[in-house]
């Protein structure tokens, strides 16, 4: 429980993509800091005891609740939401899939896979992929946005200029976000919760936790943002930078191709030094690993370089 709050945001107060016409779930004035009963962006679908063919019989319909929305008394068009993460209480459980048709490399990988996931919600101490490997935790929040302008039903799925399903690893305990308001009282809403991912999520799926946020909701009145913008309150890859990398790159005229290259070569390195299997290490490289644009000024070629964080297995 959070003694501090001022609202608590229940589980059934959630909701799937965005719509500006949705009652919201609780108004409030900005300074309120709330607790907020998060799904897991299966919705329940999958849990602890989960096997393959529950990922076959996904449905897609149910993918990245969201709780809220919360009406901030005040915001207008124009204005910007601030919203600062205090803390993440995890569940202790989570799960990481290849699901057909979704991820960098979905041609690829055609087949469904799925990993269940249990971790100390306590210690937060790395996470063991079977007896090979130690997945470091940092969790955080996948989505997380306002409403849009625009009426009518929105998927959740992509991000947007207001925010969404950012899927920014550093979305974590102390970082500052603020997103754009388009509608009266922002119309707030979050969800998705991570306990670990990699910078890019390369196989669409992450380390995908229920869990419980607290964050506190304030204004910035005329800030008239484009899209978002945050602030982190220290280093950011402190959990994985300890025994350094193993890094593989992409390179030519097309970002996309580069980093999907860059992928490709670091799921071939694992498999052939760490004998993994390729979903295995698609899926792993989802959850701990970053893909980074190393160089993009010098024509007709650009460098993406792929981290793997050595401290997985050593």
């Amino acid at each position: 429980m959070c003694k501090a709050c001022d609202y608590t945001i229940h589980g059934h107060q959630s909701h799937f993509g965005w719509d500006n016409s949705l009652a919201p779930a609780e108004r409030v004035a900005p300074g309120s800091t709330i607790l907020f009963h998060c799904h897991d962006s299966s919705a329940g679908q999958l849990g602890p005891k989960s096997v393959l063919q529950d990922v076959i019989d996904l449905d897609f319909g149910k993918i990245n609740p969201v709780s809220g929305p919360i009406y901030v008394e005040g915001a207008e068009p124009g204005d910007a939401l601030k919203i600062t993460l205090d803390s993440f209480a995890p569940s202790g459980w989570g799960w990481t899939a290849n699901i057909p048709g979704f991820g960098l490399l979905a041609d690829q990988f055609k087949d469904p896979a799925l990993i269940v996931w249990e971790y100390d919600a306590q210690t937060m101490a790395p996470a063991m992929w079977g007896t090979q490997a130690r997945v470091p935790l940092k969790p955080f929040t996948g989505t997380i946005g306002n409403a849009l302008a625009e009426p009518g039903h929105h998927t959740v799925v992509p991000p947007r200029r207001v925010g969404g399903n950012l899927d920014i690893r550093d979305m974590g305990v102390g970082t500052t976000l603020y997103l754009p308001v388009e509608v009266a009282g922002a119309l707030f809403s979050v969800g998705d919760t991570h306990a670990a991912q990699g910078d890019g999520e390369v196989c669409g799926t992450a380390i995908e936790s229920p869990m419980d946020v607290v964050l506190t909701l304030d204004l910035v009145k005329g800030a008239n943002l484009r899209t978002p913008r945050f602030v982190t309150d220290g280093p950011v890859t402190r959990h994985l930078d300890a025994k350094g990398y193993e890094v593989t790159t992409g390179i030519g005229p097309d970002l996309m191709a580069g980093a999907r290259d860059a992928v490709a070569n670091m799921i071939d390195h694992l498999c052939a030094t760490r004998g993994l299997s390729a979903v295995d290490a698609y899926m792993l490289c989802s959850v701990c690993g970053d893909l980074r644009i190393s160089e993009i000024v010098d024509m007709p070629n650009w460098v993406v370089s792929f981290y793997f964080p050595r401290a997985v297995f050593e």
